[in-house]
């Protein structure tokens, strides 16, 4: 076998959820490149020892440049906040380095068009952290829809809730709460949650056309993390937008940091001329499905438990009848994302992608602004 040495620079939760996939995905898929955590980089020197001996990592470093630098280092995975993607993802394009980098790709589109530019002129191996696409029951979604079980589409509606900022107490920027600091994370919910929602539906349902969107920032001033001064809240607590497909479906989306009881709400449903399809990540393993060419005394609302062995993914973990969780969808991009490397052909979501959904992030926050409709860019 191959050896794959990674090198990944951040050491919060996206990079436990990374390299918790690169240490299981040998063990399920069979692969000709064997995955070896060589380094670990972040700027805590003591904070990343702890978290490079943790996830098994051969060495640590405190600067990326360093890591990117280094000859036994095949692929850089950026799990940093979003205000390094770029200039990260810059470098390592320039040495050469595959790229794995967590979502959103920039912190706007023109800065991901450079990325896309530099890893297409570079010709290396990229893809962007977008997980929920390889969740099994979305996966066969997907396969349902361009089947054409479902037919000609009419609606796509997704949300994703959260609640966590509600109280005016909680701090931004820092290593806990960057996402509120507007300077590292370039827009609030647009950018971190509904960016998730816009992924999928652009894989499920083809491009959007055009949007009309609102944002509201509910706690106006917060006290900086690092000083404790108060500061400007420049990011959006709460983000809706209405939505046109390519396709002439109609669309709503909606994401918040502000409803009270929801820790991790993510839902979506498309309405076709045949059939219907619901996925809500707190019952991750289940797709609901409603065929209207059934029979009338059967028809009805369907519940598949998505663990059986001819299911995407399925026939890689346990019997028929045992689900997996949220965990395993990382440890499916990693394997997609080998097998590209093996095969040539690109495993999506790649940097292109990843500009696609910052293009309808843009036209969101821009209409928000306006108070008019937006076309979406072409990328």
């Amino acid at each position: 076998m191959k050896s794959l040495n990674v090198g990944i620079i951040g050491y919060g939760f996206m990079g436990r959820a990374h390299s918790n996939a690169f240490r299981r995905v040998n063990n399920f898929f069979p692969l000709n490149h064997q995955v070896i955590l060589k380094a670990a980089c972040g700027r805590d020197a003591a904070r990343t020892r702890a978290f490079a001996d943790t996830w098994g990592y051969e060495s640590v470093e405190t600067d990326w440049k360093r890591l990117i630098a280094r000859d036994d280092i095949d692929l850089i995975d950026i799990a940093a906040p979003n205000n390094v993607h770029a200039e990260i993802a810059l470098a390592a394009a320039r040495a050469g380095k595959m790229i794995l980098c967590e979502k959103p790709l920039g912190m706007n589109a023109a800065e991901s068009l450079t990325m896309v530019k530099a890893v297409e002129k570079a010709k290396v191996p990229n893809m962007v952290w977008y997980n929920y696409r390889r969740i099994p029951a979305v996966t066969l979604a997907k396969q349902l829809i361009d089947e054409g079980k479902l037919g000609k589409v009419f609606h796509y509606r997704a949300k994703f809730l959260q609640d966590w900022t509600i109280n005016a107490d909680v701090p931004q920027g820092g290593p806990g709460t960057w996402r509120l600091d507007v300077k590292v994370a370039g827009s609030g919910v647009t950018g971190d949650l509904l960016a998730h929602c816009i992924d999928t539906a652009l894989w499920l349902n083809g491009g959007i056309a055009s949007v009309s969107g609102m944002t509201e920032t509910f706690v106006k001033e917060r006290p900086h993390a690092l000083t404790g001064r108060k500061q400007k809240v420049g990011i959006d607590d709460a983000s809706a937008f209405l939505a046109r497909f390519n396709n002439g479906s109609l669309a709503t989306f909606e994401a918040t940091r502000y409803a009270r009881g929801h820790k991790a709400l993510y839902v979506f449903e498309i309405n076709g001329e045949h059939a219907s399809i619901v996925w809500d990540l707190h019952d991750l393993h289940r797709l609901q499905y409603f065929d209207h060419r059934d029979t009338g005394n059967v028809r009805g609302w369907r519940s598949i438990h998505v663990s059986d062995g001819d299911h995407p993914y399925m026939k890689a973990w346990w019997v028929p009848g045992l689900q997996i969780g949220y965990e395993h969808s990382f440890v499916h991009q990693v394997a997609d994302f080998i097998q590209g490397i093996e095969t040539g052909k690109s495993a999506a979501p790649t940097f292109r992608d990843g500009l696609a959904t910052d293009l309808v992030t843009d036209a969101i926050l821009k209409s928000a602004k306006s108070g008019r409709w937006e076309k979406v860019r072409k990328g």
